[in-house]
């Protein structure tokens, strides 16, 4: 058996002591379960599978991509796997768990400088045009995850789980946007169960451009691209709500406190979310959302660490 068979089937637990009495049953969906600890091991092997199946990737051929880290480091894990080359354009944005990863898995990196540490407009451009240049060496195949749907069949089977592992309908269904794919993968299947359940997408309070707001610098990392991203659907949510990087650390330490889930800021974000739904819709309700990757990958930053 292949490694890549550890990627889903991930596990769905209750969260009991940080919820509020009175407030709708919220499920975190465990998806640091995956081999690296992220949700973007299903991606990853939806991207290259994809490609290999029509010849965009071929044998002896290699592999590049722009990220703020986890996708790097799952794309990184999948190539070690299927043995191709690739060469990573990350930033120090990311934290220095991920950055260690990718290069432990064999990725070459680029790195690239954010000033203050922070994910911004600028800096998300600057990764999609060095991995644009970088993709022009023969038999490169560039992922360009903000632009692939190959994703999205991963992300609906995913949605199939979650239906599978609640007991009862779904009411609300929470998810932080980075590339949409996950949020538009999932809501899919979710809507095939039930149009009723209530779809809303997080993204920084910081840079709520989806909110049509301003860009601007936060430290969600994988979230906030600073535009709106093109696999984002129009229609696909019936909210859109905001959360400051400050809510999203402080309830992810909530989190690995009170429930003993250890896992990274945008996690925290969704969860901070998602219990501001589960206070509005109450008992007898069931609220969803995604432990998106662990806290192991955050421990030198400023969310349990000094940064």
């Amino acid at each position: 058996m292949s490694v890549l068979a550890a990627i889903g089937k991930t596990r769905l637990l209750q969260l009991r002591h940080i919820v509020p009495e009175g407030s709708a049953d919220l499920f975190l969906k465990l998806e640091y379960e995956n081999p690296t600890f992220s949700m973007k091991d299903r991606m990853a092997l939806a991207m290259i599978e994809a490609a290999e199946a029509d010849r965009r990737l071929r044998p002896g051929g290699s592999v590049v991509e722009y990220t703020g880290g986890s996708t790097g480091v799952s794309l990184a894990f999948v190539c070690a796997a299927k043995h191709y080359p690739i060469h990573i354009v990350t930033s120090e944005a990311a934290s220095r768990e991920k950055r260690d990863h990718m290069a432990a898995l064999g990725a070459r990196l680029t790195v690239l400088q954010a000033p203050g540490g922070e994910t911004t407009r600028e800096l998300v451009l600057e990764m999609i045009e060095t991995a644009r240049s970088l993709a022009a060496v023969p038999g490169a195949f560039w992922t360009d995850q903000l632009n692939n749907a190959d994703v999205l069949p991963a992300y609906e089977r995913m949605g199939a789980e979650i239906l599978k592992q609640v007991n009862g309908t779904i009411d609300a269904f929470v998810q932080s946007v980075g590339t949409s794919g996950s949020l538009r993968g999932i809501s899919t299947t979710l809507r095939r169960e039930s149009n009723a359940t209530r779809i809303i997408a997080v993204e920084p309070e910081e840079s709520a451009v989806l909110s049509g707001r301003k860009p601007g610098s936060h430290m969600i990392e994988g979230t906030g691209a600073g535009f709106v991203v093109p696999l984002w659907q129009e229609g696909l949510v019936d909210e859109i709500q905001t959360v400051s990087s400050h809510e999203a650390m402080e309830t992810a330490r909530r989190l690995a406190l009170e429930e003993g889930v250890f896992a990274g800021t945008s996690t925290g974000g969704n969860v901070a979310v998602a219990l501001r739904l589960a206070e509005q819709l109450g008992p007898g309700k069931n609220v969803v959302t995604i432990a998106v990757d662990s806290g192991m990958k955050y421990l030198s930053t400023p969310l349990y660490g000094e940064g």
